[in-house]
């Protein structure tokens, strides 16, 4: 999910992973969403009509709990990324949204966490709030000590314990 600024600048504000319900348009009290969904990899999305929620949540309060969790778990997400992003040094918040990402949609490689869909060092600066400059400086670093592994739209962390060290690591 992207926003873009007044400036026109782009950012990412979600990353979608299969199964994610997305688009709370109507339970945001909003008429319409606050942001763009564009897709990295070949996606099916299904939607019903904004007028039909009230009806839906009626019918089925079993979708009501889970888009309430749901809204719950982006709230917290948003008010660490807010917390990050106030408070840290780029470094540790590119760390931490890299260990997000594996996280959310790693897969076990041979030789580390595989994040599961393409992703650039433009994408994870747009996640952070700085620039590719800074991005590419950070990952080409981290590369060379062995931490990560990139290459085009791939990213593998390969010493999650090490990327965690610098995301816990007081800032300099």
């Amino acid at each position: 999910m992207t926003q873009v600024t007044q400036d026109g600048q782009q950012i990412i504000v979600r990353v979608v992973h299969p199964g994610d319900l997305f688009g709370f348009a109507r339970a945001l009290r909003r008429n319409d969403y606050p942001g763009t969904a564009l897709t990295v990899t070949e996606s099916l999305a299904m939607s019903w009509p904004t007028d039909a929620w009230p009806q839906f949540i009626d019918r089925s309060p079993h979708l009501a709990v889970s888009a309430l969790n749901t809204i719950g778990q982006r709230l917290e997400e948003a008010h660490t990324r807010i917390r990050e992003m106030s408070t840290e040094e780029v470094e540790r918040r590119v760390a931490h949204t890299v260990l997000r990402l594996s996280q959310q949609a790693g897969k076990q490689a041979d030789n580390g966490v595989r994040i599961d869909f393409p992703i650039t060092r433009q994408d994870i600066a747009e996640m952070t709030g700085t620039t590719l400059h800074t991005v590419s400086r950070i990952l080409s670093a981290w590369e060379s000590k062995g931490l990560v592994e990139g290459g085009r739209q791939k990213l593998l962390v390969r010493d999650v314990k090490g990327l965690q060290s610098l995301a816990d690591a007081a800032d300099r």
